[in-house]
This record gives C-alpha cells, structure tokens and sequence, in this order.
C-alpha cells in the first residue's frame, strides 16, 4: 500500500474514533458496548472516502467527520446482522468473535439497530448547513434502503433452484455491497454542495470492483489474513462473479473497472491520486 494512501487510511480512522469516542453512552452498557466493538477493527474505506472526496471540494477532513462516522456506522450495523444465525451465520468478523458470538443474538440485534440510529443522528446534529443535512441524510437513507434489498436478493438466491445469472449477480452486487460505497465516495461533494457526477461514477465502478475481489479473497484468500471465514461462497453454491467468470476473468473484469474508477476522477486532475491509489488497492488487497 502507498505510503500516502495509508496516511490517509489512518487519518481516516483517527477523524472517524474521535467522532464516535465523543457521542454519549447508551444508556445499556452491554449495547453501548456491543456497538463500539463492531467498529473497530475495520479499514474504515467508506469514511476515507468520504473525506477525500471532501478534500477534493476545499472541504477540511475534521468537517466530515460526522459524515465519516455516520457511513461507518451504517455499514457496521450491516456486518452485525448480515453475521447472525438468520443470514449468513459467521462466526468471525475481522479476525474476532462477530457480536452475537462475543455477547448473544438479542445483544447484535439491538446494537446494529442502534448503529443505523446514531448514523442518522451524527448527521442531523452535525454543524452542516441544513440543506447539506437533508441530502447527506436522504441519500443515505436510500443507499441503507438498497443495501437492505441487496441483502434480500442474496438471501432469496439462496432458495431458488438455478443459481443467478451474472446480470442478477451485478444487480444485487450493486445494492448490497455497492449502495454504501457509492454514497460514501459523493457524500464529500454533498457536504460542498457541489456536483457529485464525478464522484458518483467513480463510486459506482469501485462498489463492482470492491465485491469482485471480495468474491476472489473467498476463493484465494486467507482466514487469517481476512480475518473472516473463506470458501463460504462454493460451499453454499451461490452464484459469484468468480463462479461466473473464472479466477482470471474475474480479475480482468475487476482490473477495467478500476481504469474506470479512475478515469472518472479525471476533473479533479493530480489531487486525486489518493482516490486512484485507493480503487487499485481495493482489487490488491489481501484482506
């Protein structure tokens, strides 16, 4: 990884904690607990993307945070439920016991309902002007909304005879995985009421690209380096773009789209370079 894309990952998470550490403590220490521990650990992507692209609009990284935080929120109480027994039923979680395993199934429940809550509640009680708030928190409510349906497409695949076709495959991918990440990579020209095209297509080719290599890490990664059970995909007989394309057309596939990310960012010129650095990381990383 890139000595200025990892500064940047770390700013993130540095902007992103200090945001959280701030909010007051539910008043159930085991679900204020159980909360806190479902977001650390993470690489904290959609937040650095959501402060970069704020950079890109003369926007300082400490006034994004809230909106950092909020995406982060949001995606941690997506992993909390998508692990319990009724979906996808995992164990681990960035290399440590998922929620309901640390606490119980009750405990994850609560603490990820709590989570999307306090997204929406680091947004409408930040210091941004009013009309930036609605955007940030409509356009959130939607990628969270599609995220939701993405999550029902997945379950539903599970039950039909035939596996998904790669069409299907690309659409649920796009809600599931790809909504929050879309979102987090314009959220930054939303808090500068400026254009989000850029930002928005540059999100869209990263959203594929991101769950491509997630399905590749399922076939070629690690358990200890991902932190995270692999093989799951094979095992269940869900249709993936590896199942689809092969290893190496999956990789292809993954390769173009990050030339697309990247030329997508090209009216932001130089300033950019982090964002690209990050679109060839997420197809790269082993993790």
């Amino acid at each position: 990884m890139p000595d200025s894309l990892q500064a940047a990952l770390s700013a993130a998470r540095d902007v992103v904690a200090n945001v959280i550490e701030s909010q007051p403590a539910f008043s159930s220490p085991m679900v204020d607990a159980a909360m806190r521990y479902a977001l650390e650990g993470g690489k904290v992507l959609r937040g650095f993307l959501v402060i970069e692209g704020a950079k890109l609009h003369g926007v300082e990284y400490f006034n994004a945070g809230h909106a950092a935080a909020a995406i982060e929120c949001i995606h941690a109480y997506s992993l909390v439920h998508d692990d319990l027994p009724c979906m996808d039923d995992d164990d681990l979680r960035r290399g440590r016991p998922t929620v309901h395993r640390k606490w119980d199934e009750a405990t994850a429940v609560l603490a990820g309902d709590a989570l999307q809550s306090v997204a929406f509640e680091l947004i409408l009680s930040s210091h941004y002007p009013d009309g930036v708030k609605v955007d940030l928190t409509e356009t959130l409510a939607v990628a969270a909304r599609q995220m939701v349906e993405g999550q029902a497409l997945d379950i539903a695949a599970e039950s039909v005879a035939e596996p998904l076709g790669l069409e299907a495959v690309e659409q649920l991918q796009a809600l599931k995985t790809g909504a929050l990440i879309r979102w987090s990579a314009k959220a930054g020209a939303y808090l500068a009421e400026a254009d989000p095209a850029a930002l928005d297509a540059y999100g869209r080719a990263l959203g594929v690209a991101f769950q491509i290599a997630d399905d590749l890490l399922d076939v070629e990664g690690e358990e200890e380096k991902t932190g995270k059970r692999v093989g799951k995909d094979e095992t269940a007989g869900k249709a993936t773009f590896v199942s689809h394309l092969g290893v190496d057309g999956a990789k292809a596939r993954a390769a173009a789209l990050v030339d697309e990310a990247e030329a997508a960012l090209g009216p932001y010129g130089a300033k950019a370079d982090v964002l690209r650095q990050a679109a060839r990381f997420v197809i790269e990383r082993d993790l």
